[in-house]
């Protein structure tokens, strides 16, 4: 399936180089979908509803999109491309990944592609009808058992791709104070008699547009039917704990493919991937509750720079996110300490030299102008966003590990 605009990983350089060149440091990406065979697309983001079930009704609907993605998604029977991102240059396409392998000081920066050797995280939209299984992602020391790395995730619900709740606009986290281990066990030893019960274990919040979550690996969650705009680290590890949602068998195989083989059948060992204060926390909201927060020092007249993912995840800062909103005809200059993946939700204008326009629909393999990727190169110079439209000009973009030399801390938002 490769296609003969694609350029391989050994014939990307000197495209690269004039890109940047000619971009000022900015990439156009293009839309990365991804299906899902257990899950129902919510179709809010902006797919066109004959597309989604491109890749064939036997790999499901497609509900996801992801946004300046170096991390392949695991999925069975997918194709070789499934989840990465591809820069576009001049009637050209090449993987990010492929970029970020050639000139990674250029795109990420020295520091961060010496630690990682990639752009080690990424983001989604992830779009479904209904709710999805409560699932955990695996811990960095629990991934790292079967060759993976760990996976804490955030989320944000984006209004501009919220104009409907859908089915169940609810979504379970952890567990309920006073659950015992035994209690769970029990909801694994029922996999095959029906509904096992785990939900009873656990307790829904509401979900609210323009507020999000902080999700350390290891958490239960049982995400519900909000558009979600999801930064996180870029594995792509799960174990689902609820083996049938809204009347579909989840296989018990979902619950196990990020294990050990030989712990397939250990139920200890699967509880014990749990990261089991977290999961029972009495203060749950407010461990992992975020609302935006302002920052000051990148807003200005006619230009606001909010907060939407930040916190540490077991002391560290792994990702981060911000939402920029640019009143019409207003125009400002962004500098960051480092690279980030930017996608446009609402309004048109102009990002360095690159021209930006929310969607109204998009076909399977159509070009857009929402998604860029900044460089570390043109983060830290200043890029200049204009709103040239007569709305506002909304832009998120999320960030890699330790680029900022301070991020707000979970519960900051009530300061």
């Amino acid at each position: 399936m490769i296609q003969p605009n694609v350029l391989k990983s050994d014939s990307v350089a000197r495209v690269l180089d004039r890109a940047l060149d000619k971009g000022q440091g900015l990439l156009r990406l293009t839309p990365s979908w991804v299906p899902r065979s257990f899950l129902h697309p919510g179709r809010r983001i902006k797919l066109f509803p004959g597309d989604l079930y491109a890749y064939g009704a036997n790999r499901g609907g497609i509900d996801e999109r992801w946004f300046a993605s170096t991390t392949e998604a695991a999925n069975e029977g997918r194709v070789w491309h499934e989840g990465l991102s591809f820069c576009s240059f001049e009637g050209k396409q090449f993987l990010l990944r492929d970029a970020v392998a050639e000139s990674g000081a250029r795109l990420i920066g020295k520091a961060m592609y010496k630690k990682y050797e990639r752009w080690p995280v990424y983001s989604k939209f992830f779009d479904n009808m209904g709710p999805i299984p409560h699932h955990m992602h695996q811990s960095q020391a629990n991934a790292k058992l079967v060759g993976q790395e760990g996976k804490p995730e955030s989320y944000y619900f984006p209004p501009q791709y919220n104009n409907v709740d859908n089915n169940f606009c609810y979504t379970f986290m952890g567990l309920e104070p006073g659950t015992t281990k035994d209690q769970v066990k029990k909801c694994l030893e029922n996999w095959d008699k029906g509904e096992n019960g785990i939900l009873d274990l656990s307790r829904a919040f509401r979900l609210r547009r323009g507020t999000g979550w902080l999700i350390p690996p290891g958490v239960l969650h049982a995400p519900g039917s909000l558009c979600t705009y999801e930064p996180q680290w870029g594995s792509d590890v799960f174990g689902m704990f609820q083996n049938i949602v809204e009347g579909r068998y989840v296989p018990w195989s979902l619950l196990v493919k990020d294990m050990p083989k030989n712990k397939h059948k250990d139920l200890d060992f699967i509880i014990g991937q749990l990261d089991w204060e977290k999961n029972v926390d009495t203060h749950f909201k407010e461990s992992n509750y975020l609302e935006p927060i302002v920052d000051k020092k990148s807003s200005g007249p006619g230009y606001t720079d909010k907060w939407i993912v930040y916190g540490h995840v077991d002391g560290e800062q792994l990702f981060s996110a911000k939402e920029l909103t640019v009143d019409p005809g207003a125009k400002c200059t962004i500098k960051d300490p480092g690279s980030s993946g930017w996608i446009t939700v609402q309004g048109k204008g102009r990002i360095g030299k690159l021209a930006l326009q929310t969607p109204a629909m998009i076909r399977f393999g159509q070009e857009t102008e929402d998604e860029v990727f900044i460089s570390y190169e043109a983060a830290t110079a200043g890029v200049e966003i204009e709103n040239t439209g007569s709305e506002p000009l909304v832009g998120l973009r999320y960030f890699g590990p330790d680029v900022h030399k301070k991020v707000p801390m979970v519960g900051d938002y009530r300061k």
